[in-house]
């Protein structure tokens, strides 16, 4: 299939790689010069701009920061619905609120094309290595015709219900991910002042009762698990800044739906004070630096 890919960071870099490995033919727009380069490397085409971008495609995946840059990269002059066949459907992978999902389809649906919601879960380890969870908001039929290509880059494709589901289910998850890695975070730090080495009291954690992926996987202890983002001093993952939207997210869908989020306030405040600190840039498991006292980011 022919897609044209916009948005190579963290995330949506790895994503399109295994599209090139797949056999799909791409071509690639991201203001990052260096990302959309080694796309080019692995056999992907370079446009100068998303219009250019989606001409011809059969198909279009976007994979940004927030609602904004959809927004921008869909309605520019330059944009996806400028230079877009009637018909091709625009699948967006990023986090965002529902509410600008079901604008973003509105405005899909005018010029002929389908918006579809339907963001990931795994993190950049599940990216790499194409495992990642997609969350589509859309009917299983739909998820039917997509899957031949959402299957290139995860291991899961869940159809989530209609337009903007999506959106609600990865708010929800990464909800509990930003409660988790706190708990994880302080339980880790106050094992460590009472005086237990942190791998010990990491394994016991992953076979027990409070095993997660925040502790299992992604575990913020440095050493405790080699592959994750602690051991290479918080770089490479995903951003406290990112996870600081989603929480804002959450935050923000609970008071439109009148619900309270108590964990998730208080998880907000933790996150919100790292990126204060300077250490926005980091990964959101960094957090527990909170809890050692050694300062965000060190």
């Amino acid at each position: 299939m022919k897609v044209g890919f916009i948005g190579l960071g963290n995330m949506g870099a790895p994503m399109a790689m295994n599209l090139v490995k797949a056999g799909h033919t791409l071509t690639v727009f991201d203001l990052n010069t260096q990302a959309v380069q080694t796309l080019v490397d692995a056999g992907a085409e370079a446009a100068p701009s998303p219009r250019a971008a989606v001409s011809g495609a059969q198909c279009v995946v976007t994979m940004l920061p927030a609602a904004a840059h959809v927004r921008s990269v869909l309605t520019g002059p330059d944009g996806v619905l400028a230079g877009l066949a009637k018909g091709v459907k625009i699948i967006d992978s990023s986090t965002i609120d529902p509410g600008s999902v079901l604008e973003f389809v509105r405005l899909a649906q005018a010029n002929g094309n389908t918006f579809v919601d339907a963001p990931v879960s795994g993190g950049t380890g599940g990216a790499a290595a194409g495992t990642l969870t997609f969350m589509v908001g859309g009917d299983a039929a739909m998820v039917e015709e997509l899957k031949p290509l959402l299957s290139a880059m995860g291991k899961n494709i869940v159809a989530c219900g209609k337009a903007s589901t999506g959106q609600v289910a990865k708010i929800c998850n990464n909800l509990v991910l930003g409660i988790t890695m706190a708990g994880v975070s302080e339980a880790m730090a106050l094992g460590e002042a009472l005086g237990i080495d942190p791998k010990v009291l990491g394994g016991i954690i992953n076979s027990s009762t409070g095993r997660c992926w925040s502790s299992d996987t992604y575990n913020p202890f440095p050493g405790v698990i080699e592959s994750a983002p602690a051991g290479r001093g918080y770089t490479g993952g995903f951003g406290t800044d990112l996870m600081l939207k989603d929480m804002g997210l959450a935050t923000d869908a609970a008071r439109s739906a009148r619900r309270p989020l108590y964990m998730g306030a208080v998880a907000q405040q933790l996150y919100q004070t790292v990126s204060a600190n300077g250490a926005g840039a980091l990964d959101f498991s960094s957090v527990i630096n909170l809890y050692r006292k050694k300062g965000a980011g060190q």
